[in-house]
């Protein structure tokens, strides 16, 4: 009960805010928390193109939530719509083709990410609604918030245009998130 009040009284927006020093790297708040979070390889972008490596800026909601039940250890609390990753699951990231920006069964006849994948990054998937009502071709796919990549050192590495922050983080965002949640991407 105590957790149910705390969750309802937190803001529903995240923010994510690119870093003064890196292009690639930000602060993804949420209520009173902050996390530090990775963003395209080429920093955020007003007109997003497919492949341009950067983060879109705007505001989207939130779709779902992917999960790859056989790696996470505990089961995940979400009041966002929750899916099982299957093996077969993609994204379609064609521009010319009609499935363009939507989810795939694999394999597909046209070019689609693979979402199983046998590193962690796509863990836990939360579907941003980028460029899905109504897609417009080539203007960006599969713009996920994701688990990040780190390098040797710890820092979190730049991705192809999605945020993505530390599994243990995106984890502990989970249970705040709901249908009415926004994420909010701004330039400074």
């Amino acid at each position: 009960m105590t957790e149910d009040r705390t969750v309802a009284h937190l803001d529903t927006k995240i923010i994510v805010i690119p870093a003064d020093d890196n292009p690639a790297r930000g602060t993804l708040k949420i209520g009173d928390r902050t996390f530090p979070c990775a963003l395209g390889k080429q920093g955020i972008t007003r007109i997003k193109q497919e492949g341009d490596m950067k983060t879109p800026e705007g505001e989207f909601p939130l779709r779902s939530v992917f999960y790859r039940y056989d790696k996470l250890s505990k089961p995940i609390y979400s009041r966002m719509p929750m899916l099982a990753l299957m093996e077969e699951d993609g994204w379609c990231d064609d521009p010319e083709d009609e499935a363009y920006n939507t989810q795939v069964m694999l394999p597909y006849h046209a070019s689609a990410e693979r979402l199983w994948r046998e590193d962690d990054v796509y863990d836990v998937i939360v579907v941003l609604g980028h460029n899905d009502d109504p897609v417009e071709q080539g203007k960006g796919s599969a713009i996920f918030l994701h688990v990040a990549r780190e390098d040797e050192g710890g820092t979190l590495k730049g991705t192809e245009g999605c945020i993505a922050v530390a599994k243990e983080d995106l984890l502990e965002i989970l249970p705040i998130l709901s249908p009415e949640t926004t994420l909010k991407v701004v330039t400074h």
